[in-house]
């Protein structure tokens, strides 16, 4: 599996010859240049300019924005409510099943679910957690769930960029909370069903352009 992001909460997640996903595609109205990406699925974690452009990913034959289970071309979603006790909306993060390597994408998550959803997520290879503040998990926040959930590998997403209209803060508020100086820097992430960790690996992806 492979995982390249391209700002905010924006990744295409691929699998040799399987489906493509596209998560939280965003407009160019937050400062980043609006991605130009190809997907068969785009994944909405919630309907605001930041996560919901829909028309950026060519080649889409698929949006899903809500709870559910899926099942698409062999690879199995699950939609995942999870309710916003801050800002009082909902958010939904995917689950996305390659055959039991597992990615979950938890948009823009701003409070740390309890442990009814945890157990409902399950076990996870790569998750890919908001750090930045703003409308998403605080850097505290993402390390305390990241301790929950202990996924195989961690990539921060929703922090500060260069350009980025939106206030975050920086992703070294996270790997402070984590207790590392700094993470692993890679353009795309490769992942196989044999990467298992005692400690979860802390990837901070390059944006793509």
């Amino acid at each position: 599996m492979e995982i390249t992001w391209f700002g905010l909460s924006c990744f295409r997640i691929t699998e040799r010859g399987r489906v493509t996903f596209v998560t939280d595609p965003f407009q160019d109205a937050i400062g980043l240049p609006s991605p130009k990406i190809k997907g068969d699925v785009v994944t909405i974690s919630h309907d605001v300019p930041g996560h919901n452009n829909v028309d950026a990913v060519k080649g889409s034959r698929l949006t899903l924005y809500r709870p559910g289970e899926y099942e698409i071309g062999g690879v199995f979603i699950k939609g995942i409510a999870m309710h916003d006790s801050i800002n009082g909306r909902e958010n939904v993060g995917f689950l996305i099943d390659y055959d039991g390597l597992t990615v979950l994408h938890l948009g823009d998550l701003a409070a740390v679910p309890d442990q009814t959803v945890v157990e409902e997520i399950g076990q996870v290879n790569v998750l890919l957690v908001p750090v930045g503040g703003g409308f998403g998990l605080k850097a505290a926040q993402a390390a305390e769930l990241v301790a929950l959930i202990e996924p195989y590998y961690v990539v921060p997403m929703h922090y500060a960029l260069p350009d980025l209209a939106i206030e975050l803060d920086p992703v070294d508020k996270f790997l402070k909370a984590m207790g590392v100086s700094k993470g692993q820097e890679t353009d795309i992430l490769k992942v196989s069903a044999s990467d298992v960790w005692d400690q979860p690996q802390i990837i901070v992806l390059t944006p793509s352009a």
